[in-house]
């Protein structure tokens, strides 16, 4: 299904859309200090939905420079390539047609990538994805591999979890109470509370000790709404995962159609679960199924 969308409905891409807020999470990122009035352009991908992806947070600092933010509660080894497709999206966007057979050279923002992690997999405080760590060997048709790869991106990768990166997570204080929320949600979980509840006490306890305090004053019920959506879909992958493993449950996709079972799911949950199943059969991870899932939720 191809649709249009004006915004990715989640908490972390609401929370870093201001541009006070980017300065200071590229302060974090880059190790730097900016002044406050540095121009910042916000441009991210979220009125076209470009081959199936939109990206979370794209913006421009005084023309100079172009970062890319993706969070992922999963590590997706192909970040590269897909941080490949949505530059090329940006600078397409920024460039006229015809200035590309101009003779006179242009300037184009230097890029920047990075993943924030916070899913519960261990995971390094830091990690660098290439993208020529997905080129095929030229090897394997008898030729020599070339010294350095002609075509290049790097993204850096940090996990953001409550006392990992701390030099970096307190440098912005959103990306603190950010990683906060989300550890105290799990928390609450590891005590027995449902996904509902234990986000609930979540908010409750934030608002009362000042952490996105006016943020959830406001957004309060959206904030709940996106956080049941999203974190209800990833225990349904994992419970799903976890019975494929114990009970030898094979996923097979033939013609767009999921074939095989999938026993034990609570009633009620089936049908959704199966298409989450399906997608994660095409080879989709948890954050690609997230995107499809909100696409095709907005177009309804």
């Amino acid at each position: 299904m191809h649709t249009n969308m004006k915004y990715k409905n989640s908490l972390f891409t609401t929370l870093f859309n201001d541009s006070a807020v980017l300065l200071e999470l590229y302060g974090a990122l880059g190790g730097v200090t900016l002044p406050p009035d540095t121009p910042i352009e916000i441009n991210t991908l979220e009125n076209v939905l470009y081959m199936d992806f939109y990206n979370d947070i794209s913006f421009e600092i005084g023309g100079k420079l172009v970062i890319l933010v993706e969070h992922q509660s999963s590590i997706n080894p192909n970040m590269a390539l897909r941080f490949l497709l949505y530059i090329t999206r940006i600078l397409e966007k920024k460039t006229q047609s015809g200035t590309l057979y101009s003779r006179k050279r242009l300037t184009i923002p230097n890029p920047e990538f990075f993943v924030l992690y916070n899913g519960t997999e261990p995971f390094p405080d830091t990690a660098v994805l290439r993208l020529s760590d997905l080129f095929a060997k030229s090897k394997d048709l008898g030729l020599p591999e070339k010294e350095h790869p002609l075509l290049e991106l790097e993204v850096k990768v940090y996990n953001i979890n409550e006392g990992r990166n701390a030099e970096i997570v307190k440098r912005c204080k959103k990306l603190t109470e950010y990683s906060f929320f989300v550890d105290k949600v799990r928390e609450y979980q590891k005590e027995g509370y449902d996904f509902e509840e234990a986000m609930k006490k979540t908010i409750q306890y934030c608002k009362k000790h000042d952490i996105l305090k006016e943020y959830l004053e406001i957004h309060g019920s959206e904030v709940l709404n996106m956080l049941l959506e999203e974190w209800n879909m990833e225990d349904a992958i994992a419970y799903a995962r976890k019975e494929g493993r114990e009970d030898g449950i094979e996923l097979g996709i033939e013609k767009g159609r999921f074939e095989g079972r999938v026993e034990g799911l609570e009633k009620g949950r089936e049908e959704r679960d199966t298409y989450f199943l399906e997608l994660l059969g095409q080879g989709l991870s948890t954050d690609e199924i997230k995107q499809r899932i909100y696409s095709e939720r907005k177009s309804t």
